[in-house]
C-alpha cells in the first residue's frame, strides 16, 4: 500500500501519495480537481501551483465582448 502525506508550505495545503513508479501523484485537500504529479516535494509544490492558476482560469467567467458598430 502507498505511503500518503498531508504536507503545508504556510499557503497550499497537499496531499501527496507515492506513486508505484517514483514520485508523488498530488491531490488538495481543499480542491477536490486538483490533480498533478511530481518527483520531488519541491516539484510537487510547483506544479500544484501551475495546476491552481489553470484551474482559476477555467473557471472564470468569459468576459462580455463589445460589439462596435
Amino acid at each position: 500500500m502507498p505511503r500518503r502525506y498531508t504536507i503545508c508550505d504556510g499557503k497550499l495545503a497537499l496531499r501527496l501519495e507515492e506513486a508505484e513508479e517514483g514520485g508523488f501523484v498530488v491531490t488538495s485537500p481543499l480542491d477536490p480537481e486538483l490533480i498533478t504529479e511530481g518527483d520531488t516535494v519541491s516539484d510537487c509544490f510547483e506544479n500544484a501551483r501551475d495546476a491552481l492558476k489553470a484551474l482559476r482560469r477555467s473557471r472564470a467567467k468569459p468576459l462580455k465582448q463589445t460589439i462596435r458598430q
